[in-house]
């Protein structure tokens, strides 16, 4: 095993890790790409740190001269505290208690107006806080995860929301704007409570499948962008960037998210159509800054460390300087063998 030294970019420069990522993010040269390590899978953890020394998860973030963390205030248990226990969105998301999504039988506005929403004043932050006051010199992300499509998706049935953005087109704009604007609510409490401590709106929806969006472009436009452009804006608003997390090939509508404000992108599904480092190279270079894009279908999976470390100088070469190297999926599985999760970290921080 190589110890990586995380000391070594600060003795040559001033640049911290929140310094550089906002740097990179900003369309500027930085003195190196960036590197997340992502949200390893809770069964990945023992693994890694039995290989890399280590027996918490910042310590293997040091080692690994990552520079990003996460701090999602939907990651805390107490983030959302209704009297009646009631979880956010909790009836239309455990599909333990339901045979049949809740929503999939609705076909009035009516019917969506009375189904029991969440509601914004029951939000505490105070975990989520603490840990953002004490993360240190790390670019931070964070804000609800903000995943209204595939809420929309547990509330009515995939299936069913596909067939009634044709069919009741009315059910599905309502059943958004009532998600969306908790979200949206729940986004101005906690931005307006963390103020400086947040660098990031970092907000997910998996909008493509391995071949192109789950959607068409054009029902993606009138469903989806509305609300979608009103979160990218809120975020600016407060003074953060802007990062989309979307699986799956986005290609047909990267044009739609870089001219809605999204700064970054990611995970950059390698394997996906389109959306390899060479395509993205050629149509959006310069536009957008790029998080991600290392192969976890095939290559961090089965490749060797040498493939990793070429293909990280590879992709590097193309979508660099404002690039942050990361794993095309964030959640890496126990399958990862550790040996490639070193190799693509020491590549990604070499200058």
């Amino acid at each position: 095993m190589t110890t990586i030294q995380h000391t070594s970019i600060k003795e040559k420069t001033e640049m911290n890790h929140r310094h550089r990522i906002k740097t990179i993010i900003s369309g500027q040269t930085a003195d190196r790409c960036g590197f997340w390590l992502g949200n390893p899978h809770n069964d990945s953890w023992p693994r890694l740190h039995r290989y890399f020394g280590t027996s918490t998860e910042e310590q293997l973030r040091l080692q690994l001269n990552d520079d990003m963390r996460w701090i999602c205030p939907q990651f805390y248990e107490d983030s959302y505290l209704d009297p009646g226990g009631i979880e956010l969105f909790d009836s239309g998301l455990d599909r333990k208690k339901h045979a049949r999504p809740p929503l999939a039988d609705c076909t009035e506005v009516a019917q969506v107006n009375d189904f029991p929403w969440p509601n914004p004043k029951y939000l505490n932050f105070d975990a989520c806080l603490n840990d953002l006051k004490e993360a240190g010199d790390v670019y931070r992300m964070s804000g609800f995860w903000t995943c209204f499509y595939h809420n929309i998706m547990d509330l009515l049935g995939m299936e069913e929301y596909m067939v009634k953005m044709y069919t009741h087109p009315e059910v599905v704009e309502a059943i958004t704007d009532h998600v969306c604007q908790f979200y949206y609510e729940a986004n101005e409490h906690f931005f307006a409570a963390a103020k400086n401590l947040v660098d990031a709106f970092f907000f997910g929806n998996d909008f493509g499948t391995q071949l192109s969006l789950i959607c068409s472009p054009d029902h993606f436009r009138r469903f989806i962008m509305p609300w979608f452009k009103q979160f990218t804006m809120q975020g600016r608003r407060h003074g953060l960037q802007v990062i989309l997390h979307s699986c799956g090939s986005v290609f047909e509508v990267i044009e739609d998210l870089i001219e809605a404000g999204v700064d970054c992108l990611h995970p950059l599904q390698a394997k996906a159509a389109n959306m390899d480092a060479q395509t993205l190279t050629r149509h959006f270079k310069g536009r957008i800054t790029f998080l991600g894009g290392i192969d976890t279908q095939e290559l961090l999976t089965n490749g060797t460390p040498s493939q990793v470390r070429e293909e990280v100088r590879r992709v590097k070469a193309l979508l660099g300087p404002n690039l942050i190297v990361s794993p095309s999926h964030e959640a890496i599985l126990p399958n990862v063998p550790p040996e490639n999760v070193e190799a693509m970290a020491i590549e990604a921080i070499r200058p």
